[in-house]
């Protein structure tokens, strides 16, 4: 090497004070590096055995910082120079040598810096309010996320994302300014209901050729962009606003007991996974037919009922309280409350059995409770009228019937032999007769 070659690659070397540890191998190649130096020594650092090599972010060395040899990149344009430079060099490199794995993760360095340049880091708020979004900024820097906006890769370690708390929209903080939907937790609020019609299509020339969301042309052709249906909805929306992800819609539940994912939008999905426990649906008015079909569905009615029929005993008893036995349904609320309304959930957990399961142990807790274990609920059983015999009767036994007036319980055979009335209604009804004619006299 000539005299004045070694002393400009000396003067560069010296330059950049991040390849000091580097010296010790030779000079690290510089604009016109001779011909019998190896290329691969622009990106490589201190020579290591493929044991000994450390793949880090940033721990051994400052990766961040300005890229050694001939890639001086100071702004974007020599920093997409040098990236460039790099890809031909990696294909340039034996495969799966020790220099081309160097060389790559060098290349992921130049990017990330890229990415940097291009968005600097600000101060950005803790918490921004737009279109009833309550977006939350994210302190995680791992977790690789998707930005719902612009369907690019977040970059936790360098970008600033925020995530709404209500529908768990993820976006950079270079997007926010661009969202145009509102957060779907407010329609959930407004509007708890389900499109009950299976993918009530209007026709692509109906929405005039654009995304139902964003107004992006769109074609079945892909030309602009691809038009891709959501089942739930019907309608047609661009790439950006339909990702493909699938999930169960309602309305095939309902109306053929058809669990099979389909695909669906980005606000789709957001929707119906805000609603997937909103007990909803009832059932007995919107396919009452579907109870002839799925025995599941009658199993899971009458259990219901027998808890609804429990549900007194455990107000008015002190160790049902103290025991907390009805915070067993917490997570379905409405199965203390009604037995005719089902959310999607429900419906998912009975086709996969896992509902039917679950309650039966809930019930058998709740009638031993009442039956064996206190005495307060025992006394509040009722003796059959009709025949005198037998043990205790409660209202939720499966021999059983109960008077719809005055709630009396009866054995079943007893109560549908009887042709004439309940006696305890015929009891109160002559009670009350008494009492009127008392006020007369008086």
């Amino acid at each position: 090497m000539e005299y004045d070659e070694r002393l400009a690659l000396f003067r560069q070397t010296r330059l950049n004070p991040f390849d000091r540890g580097e010296e010790e191998d030779g000079p690290q190649g510089g604009k016109t590096p001779p011909q019998h130096e190896a290329r691969p020594e622009l990106f490589s650092g201190t020579r290591t055995h493929s044991s000994d090599r450390t793949m880090d972010l940033g721990l051994a060395e400052d990766h961040f910082s300005r890229p050694v040899g001939s890639f001086v990149a100071s702004d974007i344009e020599q920093l997409k120079l040098a990236i460039e430079e790099c890809k031909k060099l990696i294909l340039e490199l034996p495969e799966h040598s020790e220099r081309q794995k160097d060389t790559v993760v060098k290349l992921i360095h130049l990017r990330l810096k890229l990415q940097e340049l291009k968005d600097p880091e600000e101060d950005e708020p803790n918490l921004r309010i737009l279109l009833e979004h309550r977006f939350s900024k994210e302190k995680s820097k791992s977790v690789k996320q998707t930005c719902d906006k612009c369907s690019t890769i977040i970059w936790g370690l360098i970008q600033t994302w925020y995530t709404c708390t209500g529908c768990y929209y993820r976006c950079h903080s270079k997007c926010m300014n661009l969202i145009t939907k509102p957060c779907v937790r407010s329609k959930v609020s407004h509007q708890s209901e389900y499109e009950l019609s299976i993918c009530p299509e209007i026709g692509l020339d109906r929405q005039d050729y654009r995304c139902a969301e964003c107004r992006t042309p769109i074609s079945l052709r892909g030309v602009p962009s691809e038009a891709r249906q959501c089942d739930y909805t019907g309608q047609y929306y661009c790439s950006t606003c339909h990702w493909n992800d699938t999930a169960i819609v309602p309305a095939r539940v309902i109306h053929n007991w058809e669990f099979e994912p389909r695909k669906v939008c980005r606000s789709s999905i957001r929707y119906l996974a805000l609603m997937l426990s909103r007990p909803v649906l009832r059932l007995k008015e919107i396919n009452p037919l579907l109870f002839n079909f799925v025995e599941e569905l009658v199993e899971i009615r009458k259990l219901r009922q027998d808890i609804l029929l429990m549900k007194p005993y455990f107000i008015t008893c002190k160790e049902a309280m103290e025991a907390r036995l009805l915070l067993q349904l917490q997570d379905r609320q409405h199965f203390v409350e009604n037995d005719d309304m089902y959310s999607l959930q429900d419906l998912i957990d009975i086709s996969s059995g896992r509902l039917s399961c679950s309650l039966t142990e809930i019930h058998t807790t709740f009638a031993k409770h009442i039956k064996l274990d206190c005495e307060r609920c025992q006394a509040k059983g009722f003796v059959c009228e009709l025949c005198k015999e037998g043990d205790i009767l409660f209202p939720f036994d499966s021999h059983t019937s109960v008077c719809h007036d005055c709630s009396a319980v009866f054995h079943r055979d007893c109560y549908y032999d009887n042709s004439t009335t309940c006696p305890r209604c015929a009891r109160m009804t002559e009670r009350k007769q008494d009492d009127v004619s008392d006020e007369k006299e008086a």
